[in-house]
């Protein structure tokens, strides 16, 4: 059924009380007004603003009652003819008993017709002793063809307050808009057109990642979730070419909607590994070798003191990732948010978050793909290891002499240093059991001498730097060792 035959079913069967929540008002009122046509009744609309006004007849500049909603109760009440109320932004006044005694008799038709109340409001709470009554009517979100049809209708606004000049419109680019806009209310989704189309009078490929970004902060409300806006590509990193090569077969099953006939959209990866090994940077990678959208789960600022407010934060956050799709989900260390054995000691909490996630992670049916990072695999519970969970779980280890050698010459390129001269498999020997942050930092030490001394960099400032520092397989060999032992003949190797 569409929606307004499921809102004509409601008026037909003489609901009481409909609880509509939205931030679109208009779009509530047309929708009533289309369903006179259905099930013809009087049509009010009340607001502290303007009092009650009808609808359905050409009266509506004309106030049938004061804006005091007691008196508008009792007016309805008292009122011959069966109707429709629709009463915008009136559950804060609920809160008195009075008003809520004299909202019960016109709901249980004390002496009164069998009117149809419907509370509309952005967040409708209703106090404990009317929620029993409340049907809750949710919106439907506009399809495809109602999207494209406000972008074009925008874009004809724009000609009209500018003396008839057209958008300039790529085809493709506007399917790709209207496909990410999908998910939104229209209020919402006509903002970003808006704002797109009156940035530079045209809608192209370039308005993508704009498009994204404006989706994500309308829908970040919480802030429990970091767009984060730099993505690499894989050229930008160093090895981990079996992980590359994985997600290169894997890129055209995920965005394709729907998929190639026998192939699933894959749902994501578990990185383990020795820190600095570029984790956090193969999880931006992995979005730039989609082409989509990087949000991070910050778990830290899920927890809440109150019961239940953390499971409540988890869902909405996930909620608004499906939003984004299709997407990259990054939870980084993800063994400190969901430790195994730590819920012994908050009352269950951080047991009952794992619960949800393993859930979502299972019964998600949106291209979302999630990226979690890990240091210390023995503190994961075991339910997220399990086969299932991820399509992979990847070992990004110390990186050989070939990555090495490629990873200083990634970092003495971004920093615009010649490379001529430069003996970079002297290095990537001298640098073995180096990470890749610390063969950055190596190059880092070595701008700084250089700096100092007034010269240039070579290769024996730069093997100098790297006899200066000890890297972590040495400050901490037992514990990357361990680690090594354990993900070796356990996990996929990255590289």
């Amino acid at each position: 059924m569409s929606e307004l035959q499921d809102l004509v079913a409601l008026i037909r069967a003489e609901t009481p009380l409909l609880v509509i929540e939205t931030p679109d008002e208009s779009r509530v009122i047309a929708l009533f007004r289309q369903s006179l046509t259905h099930a013809w009744r009087a049509l009010h609309r009340w607001s502290v603003t303007e009092g009650l006004r009808r609808l359905d007849i050409d009266r509506e500049d004309e106030s049938e009652g004061a804006p005091d909603l007691s008196a508008t109760l009792q007016a309805i009440r008292s009122a011959t003819q069966r109707g429709t109320y629709l009463l915008l932004d009136a559950h804060p006044y609920l809160g008195y008993a009075s008003y809520q005694r004299a909202l019960r008799d016109v709901i249980q038709r004390r002496d009164c017709q069998p009117h149809v109340l419907v509370m509309i409001g952005t967040r409708v709470e209703l106090p404990p002793a009317l929620e029993p009554f409340a049907v809750r009517f949710a919106l439907r979100l506009p399809d495809a063809n109602a999207l494209l049809k406000l972008v074009q209708d925008e874009a004809r606004a724009y000609a009209a307050e500018n003396g008839g000049r057209r958008v300039e419109a790529d085809a493709e680019a506007v399917k790709q808009i209207v496909r990410n806009l999908q998910g939104m209310s229209l209020t919402d989704a006509r903002r970003i057109a808006r704002h797109l189309i009156y940035r530079d009078g045209a809608l192209g490929m370039g308005d993508l990642p704009e498009l994204a970004r404006l989706k994500f902060e309308l829908l970040n409300k919480s802030g429990h979730l970091h767009y984060e806006y730099d993505t690499a590509r894989f050229a930008d990193v160093g090895g981990a070419a079996r992980l590359k090569r994985w997600v290169e077969q894997r890129r055209v099953p995920f965005l394709q909607d729907p998929p190639p006939p026998g192939l699933d959209p894959p749902k994501g990866v578990l990185l383990l590994g020795v820190q600095g090994c570029g984790k956090s940077l193969l999880a931006k990678a992995v979005a730039g070798g989609f082409g989509v959208p990087l949000v991070r789960l910050d778990f830290g600022t899920l927890y809440d003191k109150y019961h239940g407010e953390s499971e409540k934060n988890l869902r909405a956050a996930l909620a608004s990732t499906e939003q984004l799709a299709p997407c990259v989900l990054w939870i980084d260390e993800i063994e400190k948010g969901l430790a195994a054995g730590s819920g012994e000691g908050d009352g269950g909490l951080s047991r009952r978050v794992l619960g949800y996630l393993l859930t979502w992670m299972a019964e998600r049916k949106s291209r979302v793909f999630l990226v979690a990072t890990a240091n210390q695999v023995h503190e994961l519970p075991a339910e997220l290891l399990r086969k299932g969970r991820f399509d992979e779980i990847f070992f990004v280890d110390l990186p050989d002499a070939a990555a090495r050698a490629e990873i200083f010459a990634l970092h003495l390129a971004r920093r615009n240093l010649p490379r001529e001269g430069i003996d970079l498999p002297a290095l990537a020997t001298a640098a073995e059991g180096y990470s890749g942050a610390e063969i950055e930092q190596v190059i880092v030490s070595a701008l700084y001498a250089a700096h100092a001394a007034q010269a240039g960099i070579d290769t024996d400032a730069l093997l100098q730097a790297v006899r200066d520092t000890r890297p972590l397989s040495v400050l901490m060999a037992e514990q990357v060792q361990a680690l090594r032992a354990w993900a070796l003949p356990r996990t996929v190797p990255a590289d």
